[in-house]
């Protein structure tokens, strides 16, 4: 018996959790473009609500870095970021790196040096569920980053991992090509194979609701659906009786 065998257990296998992906099919860029004239609240309406990102993943830079483009998939084992690395050779210019590292705070999946890198190939910002490290300097890059929170701890570079494969991110499965919206309010997922009827949708509810907006913002409305509601609802509504009380005046004491 070899007792200083490596135990088989430990070893990497091809297959799932152990692969890449180097092409897959992104929406086209004209497409992509036009959902950066909303904001992810009215994208994630129109899906119901059902798309969006937990709230805890969010920008780590400056706000008003936005991400708007198709998502290059990395899944990591917790505290590892070999695939991140092989990520940036597959990735195409305008992709988003979305890394799913299971929500994991023990180490950084990703740093100044990557999104150094990243930058240099075209990726336009990272979306992790995991935790990130160098902010000041990722700052000075004018990238956006957005994540669960920040750690100074470093990661493994070991495996496994996959790249373009489905994800889970924030609670959302994230497949490759689907598209990244992410702004100060958090990120939202438009699956591919709807980006273009759902664009239509928002175009068309936009120029529908252009005129109520304008009225708000003039300070004409009227809550009168409100109450239409809660009387289909049979709210109950207390009737508010105020009682009257007359100050009694008296005449002050001189001296």
């Amino acid at each position: 018996m070899n007792v200083a065998a490596k135990p088989k257990s430990s070893e990497l296998h091809p297959g799932p959790g152990f692969r890449i992906r180097n092409s897959i099919t992104r929406p086209a860029r004209e497409l992509i473009a036009q959902f950066s004239e909303f904001q992810t609240p009215d994208i994630s309406d129109l899906m119901n609500r059902l798309y969006t990102m937990s709230p805890a993943i969010r920008s780590v830079t400056p706000e008003h870095l936005r991400i708007f483009g198709p998502a290059c998939t990395v899944k990591v084992f917790p505290g590892d970021n070999l695939m991140v690395h092989k990520a940036l050779d597959i990735a195409a210019p305008g992709d988003v790196v979305v890394v799913d590292a299971g929500g994991s705070s023990m180490n950084a999946v990703l740093g100044d040096l990557i999104s150094t890198k990243a930058r240099h190939r075209g990726i336009i910002g990272f979306v992790v569920d995991g935790y990130v490290r160098d902010i000041p300097d990722i700052i000075k890059l004018d990238f956006p980053v957005y994540a669960r929170g920040v750690t100074p701890i470093g990661p493994l570079h070991r495996g496994p991992g996959e790249v373009n494969y489905p994800i889970q991110c924030g609670g959302i499965v994230v497949s490759p090509g689907d598209i990244i919206a992410a702004d100060q309010n958090g990120v939202v997922v438009i699956p591919r194979e709807i980006a273009a009827t759902l664009l239509d949708r928002l175009q068309r509810r936009r120029e529908a609701e252009r005129d109520y907006l304008a009225a708000v913002a003039r300070g004409e409305f009227s809550n009168a659906w409100v109450d239409a509601l809660l009387d289909e609802g049979g709210c109950e509504v207390a009737e508010l009786h105020v009682q009257s009380q007359r100050a009694e005046l008296r005449p002050v004491a001189n001296g």
